[in-house]
């Protein structure tokens, strides 16, 4: 009945026993897959190589054995392993797919392309299949052809100008920016202004626009586009930018004009105040930073010390800069009143919380301890003031009481994920490992340890304090463990927090 034979290892036998070999083959290596979820490792490659040793020719087992390597991070020998793979099935979708991932993780640009194309040459109708093989060209910084690839698929398209099409929009809108990557600049304006009407996101239709305009040196045009911008949003630094651009100011009476015209049309805005403070000096600088610094504190805005710290390089701005808010502290606790109209005890909170910032940032630790500590003791439930209390005593070298406070502050919110965080780095920072961890695994997954939880989600900032707390701590052999985990989960290459220099350094104190 089954004349055909087959050849398997130097050996002639008969189809049926062979398709029966095959679907052997296969099940020990999906067992194998199964094993491998279920987390026994050493069963599933077993079963796996029992499976290549039978059929060295067998696509599944290869194709397995590829992804076991790959739950691994053995990124390099996954790749080899689906090589051999096609090798026996030169068409398969799914080992394709697979591959591709696999290279564009390790950087393999030319690789990708290849086997981008042998997809769109398998796939040729589906949008997948164009779009990977575009990017492959656009990572490779051949921007022309991966224009071309996008404008051939493009084509193929059937839509139409009324429909709304988010994929389609998305396309265009990658096809632009391939475009102005290649700098055809006035190719890209006018396929911006053709298509704009089956281009959804107009927000980016408008910021395209502007850029594109600029760089063809037609500022007019570009005025009109980030005029309407800013109409849009006045708190946007970017749209300031354009505007300066567009306006080119010959000095700075005429840059600051531009900045007064956004005061009167938007008597709220922040951005237009804080942008001049950047370029002005002298009596001109403090009479806008009081206006801008008494909106902020009136307001109640925590983070006015962080946009003001790039102009802490200058030594004349940070003295006004310390008058001012000195000031308003003095005036706010004798009668609570900036000048005219009484103010909110909040007002004096954050006046507190800006000068305790601004002291330890010039090192001044003593006087930041006591204006955070007056905050404190007048509003104990606020978390951004113990956060500030930690950071003080971080900067100024007593981690461990450092620690001590963002465990307060944790404390306040359990809840809060960002603090959670802040306050398990500041923990190792401090040597308090267990303690860490043991905060961490308040968020991580119940049934498993934070440690293995972290390391699954590529937790590396964990990882990587961790080394540097053991380092610190003489622990060499426990510091060298953790760069190792550290570099099989960036697949061979050092993170950049944890530098080849720094695991020498472990290596040779070992």
């Amino acid at each position: 009945m089954f004349r055909c034979s087959h050849n398997l290892l130097g050996c002639s036998i008969p189809l049926h026993i062979f398709v029966a070999l095959l679907f052997i083959l296969s099940t020990l290596a999906m067992k194998g897959l199964t094993l491998n979820c279920l987390g026994k490792k050493e069963e599933a490659y077993e079963l796996v190589r029992r499976g290549l040793r039978n059929d060295l020719k067998s696509h599944v087992c290869w194709h397995v054995y590829g992804l076991l390597q790959r739950s691994d991070k053995k990124y390099d020998e996954a790749i080899k392993c689906y090589r051999n793979a096609l090798k026996w099935d030169k068409d398969n979708l799914q080992i394709l797919r697979d591959l591709s991932l696999l290279q564009i993780q390790m950087r393999d640009l030319e690789g990708y392309r290849e086997t981008r194309y042998q997809l769109l040459q398998l796939r040729p109708a589906q949008r997948a299949s164009w779009i990977g093989y575009a990017v492959a060209y656009h990572l490779l910084e051949d921007f022309e052809m991966a224009a071309k690839i996008v404008e051939e698929f493009r084509k193929t398209q059937q839509t139409s100008p009324d429909k709304v099409d988010y994929e389609y929009s998305e396309l265009l809108l990658y096809q632009n920016q391939v475009l102005r990557e290649a700098g055809l600049h006035k190719e890209a304006l006018d396929h911006l202004n053709n298509y704009e009407k089956q281009i959804c996101d107009k927000l980016a239709v408008e910021e395209t626009r502007g850029e594109l305009l600029l760089k063809l040196e037609r500022p007019e045009e570009a005025l009109e586009v980030y005029s309407r911008l800013q109409e849009r949003n006045p708190e946007n630094w970017a749209y300031y930018q354009g505007l300066e651009k567009s306006l080119k100011p010959g000095s700075v009476e005429e840059r600051l004009k531009i900045f007064e015209d956004s005061w009167v049309k938007f008597p709220k805005g922040l951005v237009p105040r804080r942008l001049p403070l950047s370029f002005l000096t002298g009596e001109k600088f403090r009479e806008c930073l009081d206006s801008y610094l008494r909106m902020n504190f009136s307001k109640g805005c925590p983070p006015v010390f962080t946009t003001l710290k790039s102009l802490y390089t200058d030594k004349e701005k940070v003295t006004i800069i310390e008058d001012l808010v000195v000031g308003y502290e003095r005036s706010l606790k004798g009668c609570r009143m900036f000048c005219e109209n009484e103010e909110p005890p909040t007002t004096l909170l954050w006046v507190q919380y800006f000068l305790a910032q601004h002291f330890d940032f010039k090192g001044q630790t003593s006087l930041a301890l006591e204006y955070i500590n007056t905050a404190i003791d007048s509003t104990p439930t606020l978390i951004e003031l113990f956060l500030i209390k930690a950071k003080i005593y971080k900067h100024a070298g007593n981690i461990k009481e450092a620690a001590r406070w963002m465990d307060e502050a944790q404390a306040l919110d359990t809840a809060d994920r960002f603090i959670n965080s802040k306050c398990a780095k500041y923990m190792l920072k401090a040597g308090l490992i267990k303690e860490a961890e043991e905060m961490c695994s308040k968020f991580t997954r119940e049934g498993t340890s934070a440690v293995e939880n972290l390391n699954e989600m590529q937790c590396m900032w964990f990882q990587t304090e961790c080394a540097l707390a053991y380092k610190a701590m003489s622990k060499f052999g426990d510091a060298l463990k953790k760069c190792h985990e550290i570099e099989r989960v960036s697949s061979g290459k050092v993170p950049r927090l944890v530098t080849g220099k720094e695991k020498c350094q472990v290596e040779q104190q070992l």
